[in-house]
């Protein structure tokens, strides 16, 4: 009997119709299926091995789906740490944010409003005050959260709940918006709305830099030096950086300056920020410096993970203590960057001066002074002390001339020697100023210890001086006239005549030479030496900064009382707003005045700012102004306290009659600024820092 072979087609017919309960044969028209409108299966052999055997084979399922996770890690990790916007877009969850993410909001919308706050508006009779803004904001704010609450009142019941959480969220922006308000309030409470004596405030001049130079710092670039030390070793480092504050004073903008050249040269930079008060945030996000919302557990491990964190003022102390309690290992990676140099300073420091690894200070005076006061508390520092001095930024050395890496082919040094001629003369056309007169410029947080009141005791002595002297002058002249008059019938005709050869030989004309007056000029060089004014000129004084966190009040008003028993003085006085804005105020400037008293100036930012700028200093001999300004060379130098007033307003006066001298002494500053206080100087000496305190 022969074996009958099925074929696999008839195989699986036979088995088919038997399950479905079929035994017509295929021939029968019952059997003829209809056709259908959808597309064959074709069956291929390979592709059928090929997915049953990736099912079968589960461990290349498994190591797929592991690849497929860990690219999506990264790529999530990458845009969280690269771009802060999209943080905002990764923790939506149903369409709306979480309550951490909108704190996180809510605080930069605080900050922007509380810069926005932060400008003036001046007449020719008083200053008003942008206050009515702050509770603009606060009503703009109430009533758009009126609209969202009617608007989601038209929507289901369902998302009951979600209103309910949106509207207690909305209650708590308020809530935080009006303490902001009443904190910019304060910050403000220096300047009255009503003064004749702040009607002359000018400036800041961001936007006329921006369009004479052709240039603004949001055109910056990377600013690092791709072949130092510096960026070698910061690269791909992370750095915590700790601002006291956010004013616009010098430890704050230094912080920041160094918190950019750190992103530069490809670190990454976190900020701590202990007290936002101050106009640097708008600032800081401009330059995309992250800034922790949180000063407390957040910051702390933030700071863990830190190659390096640097802390930039004695303030940071309470900062440092309870990071080191958190953390007892904490303190081998911190750098202080101390730039204090009063006691009291070294009080709130002392407990946590032994538990950091390395302090860092700005002058050699300061320097000593804190090690005497260790050794006299028995503080013995973990290493010994670096001295890094500050250094003029890029930005305002590109204005001022000197090379720097913001130099291109079209903006060379030249070129920008006569733009910022071009900007001179059109802030002091601003300020409503002659070539006549002499503007004498002070910047600084308005304090004690900064000696404004002082400097207009000096002035209102200098020209007081003046008017003396011109009343000498007048009466000088008078007796000269009357001695021609004596002298006029006595000349003798030999006389004449030599004085007439001698003008011919030095090509002088005269419109009369027969007039008897030029007799008297050599008597009348004699009289008027002590003169020695070639062309009258004005005193005015600029002082700044108005508006800044660290003015104190009581100060302020005592200077105001000052000038308003001198009604004379303050036709002299000039004011500014605090800004980081300063190229062309330095440029506007002739002299700059540092009057730090006590101790005097830690070390003085804004001194070899003005320096690069070529004005010549009168500072006090204290401090770290005696470090940098050398005496009847790059400045002229006079005691602390009132017996200096004297010396001062003496050398404004000296300074205001030998247009000449002030050139010399400005020129020589300038070349010690681009010898010793560069950019380049500073992260030199940085560099041992990082080797001493950073991870290897």
């Amino acid at each position: 009997m022969e074996d009958v072979l099925l074929s696999p087609l008839k195989l699986g017919s036979f088995n088919k119709s038997s399950v479905s309960g079929r035994s017509t044969p295929r021939s029968s028209p019952t059997f003829r299926r209809v056709h259908s409108g959808r597309t064959p299966r074709r069956e291929g052999k390979g592709s059928g091995r090929a997915v049953q055997w990736f099912r079968s084979n589960r461990l290349l399922y498994w190591l797929l789906l592991i690849t497929l996770w860990t690219y999506l890690g990264f790529y999530v990790q990458s845009r969280w740490a690269h771009d802060d916007d999209s943080k905002v877009e990764f923790l939506r969850f149903g369409g709306k944010l979480r309550e951490d993410v909108l704190h996180v909001e809510q605080n930069k919308q605080k900050d922007s409003v509380a810069n926005e706050s932060s400008h003036t508006v001046v007449d020719n009779t008083n200053i008003v005050h942008i206050g009515v803004n702050k509770r603009m904001h606060v009503t703009l704010a109430k009533k758009e959260d009126g609209i969202s609450r009617r608007s989601l009142s038209s929507r289901k019941r369902t998302r009951k709940s979600g209103r309910s959480s949106r509207a207690k969220i909305g209650i708590k922006q308020k809530v935080k918006k009006v303490v902001e308000a009443k904190d910019s309030d304060e910050q403000y409470q220096e300047l009255p709305n009503t003064n004749v004596t702040y009607s002359k405030i000018f400036g800041p001049f961001g936007s006329l830099e921006n369009t004479i130079l052709e240039w603004s710092p949001q055109k910056r670039s990377g600013t690092c030096d791709r072949k130092s030390d510096f960026k070698r070793l910061v690269w791909s480092r992370r750095f915590v950086l700790v601002f006291h504050e956010l004013s616009m004073t010098g430890a704050p903008i230094s912080m920041m300056e160094l918190a950019s050249e750190l992103l530069s040269c490809g670190a990454t930079v976190y900020a701590v920020v202990l007290s936002r008060r101050g106009g640097l945030m708008q600032e800081l996000t401009r330059r995309r410096i992250k800034v922790v919302e949180d000063k407390g557990e957040l910051s702390f491990k933030t700071a863990m993970k830190a190659d390096l964190v640097i802390a930039g003022s004695a303030v940071c102390a309470s900062w440092i203590d309870q990071y080191i309690d958190h953390f007892p290992a904490g303190g081998s990676q911190i750098a202080w960057w101390v730039m204090e140099n009063r006691r009291e300073y070294f009080d709130r420091a002392k407990p946590v001066l032994d538990r950091v690894k390395l302090l860092i200070f700005l002058s050699e005076v300061q320097s000593k002074q804190w090690l005497t006061w260790c050794e006299e508390d028995h503080i013995k520092l973990r290493s010994q002390p670096v001295i890094v001095p500050l250094s003029v930024n890029d930005e305002l050395a590109f204005v001022a001339g000197i090379s720097s890496s913001l130099n291109t082919p079209t903006l060379t040094q030249e070129r920008m020697k006569e733009k910022r001629q071009k900007l001179r003369e059109s802030v002091r056309t601003e300020f409503g100023l002659t070539d006549k007169d002499m503007l004498v410029m002070a910047l600084s947080s308005i304090n004690p210890g900064k000696g404004q009141l002082l400097l207009l005791e000096s002035v209102a002595l200098a020209l007081e001086r003046e008017q003396e002297q011109e009343k000498v002058a007048k009466s000088n002249q008078s007796k000269i006239k009357n001695l021609n008059g004596i002298r006029k019938e006595k000349i003798s005709l030999a006389v004449r005549h030599r004085l007439r050869d001698s003008s011919r030989k030095m090509k002088i004309t005269s419109p009369v030479i027969d007039n008897p007056s030029v007799l008297s000029a050599t008597v009348k060089r004699k009289l008027l030496s002590s003169g020695n004014v070639t062309q009258k000129q004005d005193l005015k004084l600029l002082l700044g900064s108005v508006g800044s966190k660290s003015n104190k009040v009581a100060y302020v008003k005592e200077m105001l009382s000052f000038l308003s028993s001198n009604g004379n003085l303050s036709n002299s006085v000039l004011w500014t707003p605090a800004t980081t804005r300063v190229a062309s105020l330095y440029s506007a400037a002739d002299v700059y005045v540092t009057n730090s008293q006590g101790i005097g100036e830690t070390f003085g930012r804004v001194t070899i700012e003005a320096m690069a700028y070529g004005l010549p200093v009168l500072g006090t001999d204290a401090g770290g102004t005696k470090e940098i300004v050398e005496h009847n060379v790059t400045g002229l130098l006079h005691p602390v306290g009132r017996p200096g007033n004297k010396v001062l307003a003496q050398n404004l006066l000296f300074l205001l009659r030998n247009p000449s001298t002030r050139l010399q002494l400005g020129s020589k500053g300038r070349e010690m600024v681009e010898k010793m206080y560069m950019k380049q100087h500073m992260y030199k000496r940085f560099v041992d820092v990082l080797v001493k305190c950073m991870r290897p």
